[in-house]
């Protein structure tokens, strides 16, 4: 297994972390992803630590705290062998402060948190989602006060834009108050946005990427091709419409590339998604969901090789798409904003 710094942090992190997001299955969204029950919960965790995985990624959110209180148990006894991830922010009952980022609300998630998880720390602890109706300096007071307790080791971000990423980094800089390390992103092959201003920021500030569904949504299995009909058990079914949006046309392209690349190196389709994913700037780890086993240990070995810079062309050609303004712009004066990749 490699292992990365997160971000500016002096913490190492696997290339290739697990989520959890599959444990539990709470409601039909989440039984689409997954219902993974301790037992074996416990067997894919354990494959993961025999391979040298070292995160484990979950959030209250995920099957209303189903999934935090499965990896607590899949963890006993090996708790200081992981590093634990878990996020606030979406609702966690029916009040008028059981969502979002307040001081109220991250006080009563974080302590729901450590209980479902059987544990007195986080590693890593996240805002699921940006808050615009709490002020950032609420926000990141309350992260740094977590710290400062030791309920807390480091914090992040998920699924902010640029100018929110920004502002909580300043408002923390401008206090002294500790910083986001990492951001955790959508960031596949068929959704390169990441590209245009996040990764540039996570650069410039030294926030690496924790990146979710590096596979496009369950899109980059190798199990949908031109021509043929969904397969018959895919989560899509019940989640396309959750997800990003992905033309038809596009995906075809996208696969018939990782089948050509795929075919060179001897690797599997979902494999080289994989890789591409982990060689590109500001990528510490990449967040590996799986069902059972079998989908766990092919995945696992989309890391110990790389593709080489031809195969990387290949592929950044058929998923490249012509950004939003400004960064088209931006894009025609490379000699005074170059780009990132």
């Amino acid at each position: 297994m490699e292992y990365r710094l997160l971000g500016g942090s002096g913490l190492k992190v696997s290339a290739l972390s697990f989520g959890a997001a599959t444990f539990g299955g709470g409601n039909e969204f989440f039984k689409a992803w997954g219902d993974t029950d301790v037992a074996e919960a416990t067997r894919l965790i354990d494959i993961c630590l025999e391979a040298g995985v070292n995160l484990f990624d979950t959030a209250d959110g995920y099957s209303n705290g189903r999934s935090e209180e499965i990896l607590g148990k899949a963890l006993a006894g090996k708790r200081e062998r992981a590093l634990i991830s878990t996020k606030a922010y979406f609702p966690m009952g029916d009040g008028p402060n059981d969502r979002g980022t307040s001081r109220y609300h991250l006080r009563q998630a974080l302590d729901g948190s450590l209980r479902r998880l059987g544990t007195d720390y986080v590693d890593i602890y996240h805002l699921h989602g940006f808050d615009a109706l709490t002020p950032v300096d609420e926000v990141q007071d309350t992260l740094n006060t977590f710290v400062r307790e030791g309920k807390v080791r480091y914090i992040a971000a998920s699924n902010f834009s640029g100018w929110h990423l920004m502002k909580s980094l300043a408002v923390a800089d401008r206090y002294g108050w500790t910083r986001f390390v990492a951001h955790q992103v959508y960031y596949s092959l068929l959704g390169r946005e990441y590209e245009w201003e996040l990764m540039p920021l996570g650069l410039d500030q030294k926030v690496g990427a924790l990146v979710w569904s590096p596979l496009g949504w369950g899109r980059l299995t190798g199990k949908i091709r031109r021509g043929k009909p969904l397969p018959e058990v895919s989560r899509l079914h019940k989640t396309a419409d959750a997800g990003p949006p992905v033309a038809d046309e596009f995906l075809y392209t996208v696969v018939d590339a990782l089948e050509s690349v795929a075919a060179e190196t001897g690797k599997s389709i979902p494999q080289v998604a994989l890789n591409w994913v982990l060689q590109r700037p500001t990528v510490s780890s990449i967040i590996l969901g799986a069902r059972n086993e079998e989908q766990l240990r092919q995945n696992l070995d989309a890391v110990g090789w790389n593709l080489t810079a031809d195969q990387v062309a290949k592929l950044d050609k058929a998923s490249a798409v012509t950004p939003v303004y400004p960064y088209w712009h931006q894009r025609n004066f490379p000699e005074r904003n170059p780009l990132p990749v």
